[in-house]
C-alpha cells in the first residue's frame, strides 16, 4: 500500500551572498561594494555606481559581515559597556549619551551584572574575546584594574577612588550632597533620616558620607536608627519608609534624604497613602533628577546629575583612545546641581 503522506518540505540551502557576488552583479569592484555597504560612499563613489550597488544588495539580500571583517582586522567596531544592575532609570540617560557620541561607526554592546554585583575583571576578561574596539566600565570594583590585564582602550564611568592616571569621567556627587545639606539646614531642619541604595558602588558611599559630614557640620542630626537601605526599587523604598516612619517621627525627623530619585518616589507614594503632609510635616529629597521628578506631586527636590553628559564624555574619551590620541586630561569631573521643588519648599 502506498503512503499518501507528502514529503516534508526542507528549507532551501541558501548560499551566503558575498561582496564579490554583489560586485559582479553591479559591475563594480569589491572595494566599491565595501564603501557603499559601510556607508562611506560619499565623495568616493559616483552616484551611478552607488545606485547600482544598492540595487544589487537589495536583489541578492547581501548583509555586511561586520564580525568577520572586524576580526580579520584584529579588532571589531564594537564598544562594550559593562555596568552594574541597571534598575536605576538614571542609567538609561547614560546609555543615551554613549550612543550619541559613538555615532554610526561603532556598535554598543551592553553587559549587565547581576543585581548587587559590581563589574568584575573575570567577567570583563571573557568579553575581550570579542575583540572590542574599547571598553566602558561603570562603577567597577576597586580591585578591577589590578585584576584586568591588557584591557586595551578603557574608560571608567562614575568610579571615584581610582588613581589620576586612569581615564575616567566622574560625577561630583559629594558636591551635590553638600549643597543638599545646606538647603535642608537653611530651611530649618534639625533632624533628618537617610535612605541609601544597596548596590555596593562607591558613588553611593561618597554621596552618603558627604551628606552626613556636611549635615553634622551644619548642626543637623541623623538620630540613631534613622539610616535605612534598600535596592533601587519604588515598592521596597515605600515599605522601608512605612516601617521606619513611626520611629523617625517620634525621634523628631522632619526630612528624608534618599540616595536616588527612585527611593524618593517610594517615600512620596507611602507618604500620600499615610496622609503625611509634604513638605509641611516631612521634606523629601532625591539624587539623579530623573524626568519624572519635575512632574511628581509634589515636584521632587533632587541633586541633578548629568547622566547623558556622563555617557557622552566617556564615549568621547574612549574614541580618542581608540584612534591613538592622547587625552588632554585623564580624569573629567562633571558638576552636580540642586533642583529645588515642592517636596522641600511649599508654594
Amino acid at each position: 500500500m502506498h503512503s499518501t503522506q507528502k514529503p516534508r518540505a526542507t528549507a532551501p540551502n541558501r548560499r551566503r551572498v558575498t561582496a564579490a557576488m554583489v560586485a559582479e552583479r553591479a559591475g563594480v569592484s569589491t572595494a566599491t561594494v565595501s564603501l557603499v555597504a559601510n556607508g562611506k560612499a560619499s565623495g568616493r563613489v559616483s552616484p551611478g555606481n552607488e545606485a547600482k550597488v544598492r540595487e544589487a544588495i537589495r536583489e541578492l539580500g547581501y548583509v555586511v559581515d561586520g564580525i568577520g571583517s572586524s576580526l580579520a582586522r584584529g579588532v571589531s567596531n564594537t564598544v562594550i559597556m559593562v555596568a552594574p544592575d541597571i534598575s536605576n532609570p538614571f542609567f538609561a540617560t547614560v546609555i543615551a549619551g554613549v550612543r550619541a557620541a559613538l555615532g554610526s561607526d561603532y556598535h554598543l554592546l551592553l553587559s549587565v551584572t547581576d543585581a548587587g554585583q559590581l563589574p568584575s575583571a573575570d567577567d570583563t576578561r571573557r568579553l575581550l574575546g570579542l575583540r572590542p574596539a574599547g571598553l566602558l566600565v561603570d562603577a567597577p570594583d576597586p580591585s578591577f584594574l589590578e585584576e584586568l590585564s591588557a584591557p586595551g582602550p578603557l574608560v571608567l564611568l562614575d568610579a571615584p577612588g581610582f588613581g589620576p592616571e586612569v581615564p575616567a569621567v566622574n560625577l561630583d556627587v559629594a558636591q551635590g550632597a553638600r549643597i543638599l545639606a545646606e538647603h535642608l539646614a537653611a530651611t530649618g531642619h534639625k533632624k533628618v533620616a537617610y535612605i541609601d541604595g544597596i548596590t555596593g558602588t562607591t558613588t553611593f558611599e561618597v554621596r552618603r558620607s558627604a551628606f552626613l559630614e556636611a549635615a553634622g557640620a551644619l548642626g543637623m542630626e541623623v538620630p540613631e536608627g534613622a539610616l535605612a537601605a534598600t535596592t533601587i526599587n519604588v515598592g521596597l523604598a515605600a515599605d522601608a519608609f512605612a516601617e521606619a516612619w513611626p520611629r523617625w517621627k517620634k525621634a523628631g525627623v522632619t526630612a528624608v534624604v534618599c540616595a536616588t530619585d527612585t527611593h524618593a518616589y517610594g517615600v512620596l507614594q507611602e507618604a500620600r497613602a499615610a496622609g503625611i503632609s509634604i513638605p509641611g510635616e516631612l521634606a523629601v529629597t532625591g539624587f539623579d533628577d530623573l524626568p519624572y521628578s519635575m512632574t511628581s506631586s509634589p515636584g521632587l527636590t533632587s541633586v541633578h546629575l548629568p547622566g547623558e553628559l556622563l555617557g557622552r564624555r566617556a564615549a568621547e574619551q574612549l574614541l580618542r583612545l581608540i584612534v591613538g590620541e592622547d587625552l588632554e586630561t585623564q580624569q573629567v569631573m562633571l558638576e552636580s546641581t540642586l533642583m529645588v521643588r515642592g517636596s522641600t519648599v511649599g508654594a
